[in-house]
């Protein structure tokens, strides 16, 4: 029986139907955030413990990775249930806890949508393997015949996004189609069982509280006519990555995908949907928001812009103009689990982390939406992890030629000295973590005013709470070179140096800075909220 969402509210939430529209989300990785039964992988418990610490934090919403069933080939994208917990991570019973516990806290729950692919350990993908060509069970899946005399070529020149082909073939001859690992089957969303099952997840998840979702590889789903290959870019020889002759995403069908799913949240009132779109052109992006599409899209140009005053201009001026003729605010992000942390490619160590707080007061200061990675608050740095204990699928599918994203998924810090710093009560995390880390612990930072976790804090009491962040749009202010800075209609002006040395602080009340500007000037690699 699916439960009432009535069993669930949410007594520390007003009603507001675009409470997303300005919110601050927390991802959280879920095997790396905290353990709650020591076996060295985070989970639902873990999550439950420490929503007083995101409570405090002065966040909005949880985003929570993959949670059901799973081989893990993925860490979690993988599914094999999609109405269901992996017990590795907790059960239905802990996830419901876990959201009653956040809402009373006045925190919204949103969670991974994974519809593009399935496991291959999926009921549905066992069923088409058994099956023979040409079933209704195959036809759930990308199933298609071989090229060449026997059809022992790939039935087209697709590549995995994680390495190798995008194909591989069954004991019958046929080929699958698989856009990650071969683990992870492309659904067919032309069958409309694959669309009535994605809207009864959705329903089950929302009727358990759920307040949306993060749709993961949101500009999938939908496959051109005939699957022809696509042609190498003519400056490179390679195959396009994500670029407008990349046949494998941002296909035309999948905003009718969108407009599905958009139907289902609209019956829950306050549901929303944040879309994983990685296309290159703001006309592109801005199909995803029309009023029956999604609600967010991350804009990626802020997290793959350069540490230039013109890279990060840039990136603001597409990310606004992408969302300026849709219902959809900007939606900003400086580091998630698919990509370096961005202390590191700021530069790592003292320089890194001054960047990383410059660039969080000019994240936060922007209108929309804006979604914080655990550890991002800690000012987190990747770690250079030995090739023995790497898992991601990037590593064995590249030949061990790409290390893959581990680096950015290091279990976090919370508390002592020493490895597991909290995070665990056994020492053998699923992914080590360094020695070192102890002025890095979340329980360290809490007591140093000048803490990269104490600013954020100051960051999103402010964001919550001053008028001056009110209005949608922002004004660009004339600034010495080499900097950045702009007004919002509310008041605040946001000033970011990268010039390499002190310039003068601008007119108006210091609300916030990076750095000390006692001085009256703002350092290199830093930035200051003003009121003028």
């Amino acid at each position: 029986m699916t439960p009432d969402r009535a069993l669930h509210p949410n007594p520390a939430l007003h009603p507001n139907p675009d409470w997303w529209r300005d919110a601050v989300f927390y991802q959280v990785y879920i095997r790396s955030f905290a353990d709650g039964n020591g076996d060295g992988i985070g989970d639902l418990a873990g999550i439950r413990s420490r929503l007083p610490y995101l409570a405090d934090l002065g966040i909005d919403a949880l985003w929570i990775t993959p949670f059901y069933p799973s081989p893990m080939v993925d860490h979690g994208y993988d599914v094999a249930d999609p109405r269901d917990v992996e017990p590795e991570f907790g059960n239905l019973a802990e996830f419901d806890a876990m959201v009653a516990e956040a809402h009373r806290l006045g925190l919204r729950v949103t969670i991974d949508l994974v519809p593009n692919h399935s496991s291959h350990l999926r009921e549905w993908f066992q069923e088409a393997l058994a099956a023979p060509p040409g079933s209704a069970a195959r036809a759930r899946y990308v199933f298609r015949d071989g090229r060449g005399p026997d059809g022992a070529e790939p039935p087209n020149n697709w590549p995995s996004v994680f390495g190798g082909p995008a194909w591989t073939r069954v004991p019958d001859g046929q080929w699958y189609l698989h856009l990650f690992a071969a683990e992870q089957p492309d659904l067919d969303f032309s069958n409309p069982e694959v669309l009535a099952d994605l809207e009864t997840t959705m329903r089950f998840w929302l009727d358990r509280g759920v307040d949306g979702f993060r749709i993961d590889v949101a500009h999938g789903m939908a496959k051109p006519a005939g699957l022809p290959d696509m042609v190498p870019a003519e400056d490179t020889g390679l195959l396009d990555d994500h670029g407008p002759g990349d046949l494998r995403f941002d296909q035309d069908g999948v905003h009718d995908v969108h407009r599905r799913i958009r139907r289902v949240l609209d019956e829950y009132p306050e549901a929303m949907a944040v879309g994983e779109v990685w296309v290159h052109d703001d006309a592109r992006l801005a199909l995803y928001l029309r009023a029956d599409e999604l609600q967010l899209a991350f804009n990626f140009r802020l997290l793959m812009a350069e540490w230039a005053p013109a890279d990060l201009r840039s990136a603001v001026e597409h990310s606004l103009a992408s969302v300026a003729a849709t219902p959809a605010p900007a939606c900003w992000v400086l580091s998630n689990h698919d990509r370096p942390r961005h202390v590191t490619r700021y530069g790592d160590g003292v320089v890194g982390t001054a960047r990383a707080r410059a660039a969080a007061l000019l994240q936060l200061a922007l209108p929309g939406a804006a979604y914080v990675y655990n550890g991002d608050e800690l000012g987190m740095p990747d770690v250079d992890l030995p090739d023995e204990v790497l898992q991601d699928p990037v590593w064995e599918r590249s030949g061990h030629t790409q290390r893959g994203r581990d680096a950015c998924r290091i279990p976090m810090p919370w508390s002592g000295a020493e490895p597991p710093y909290g995070f665990s009560t056994t020492a053998g995390t699923w992914l080590p973590m360094p020695p070192g880390w102890v002025g890095l612990t979340a329980a360290a930072q809490a007591a140093d005013p000048g803490s990269m976790l104490s600013l954020y804090r100051r960051a999103l009491a402010l964001r919550s709470s001053s008028p001056v962040f009110a209005g949608d749009g922002l004004q660009w202010v004339p600034t010495p070179d080499g900097c950045v800075a702009f007004r919002r209609p509310g008041g605040l002006v946001c000033l970011l140096n990268l010039s390499g040395a002190p310039v003068p602080l601008p007119e108006g009340r210091v609300l916030l800075a990076s750095t000390d500007v006692t001085a009256g000037a703002l350092p290199d690699d830093a930035a200051v909220w003003l009121h003028a």
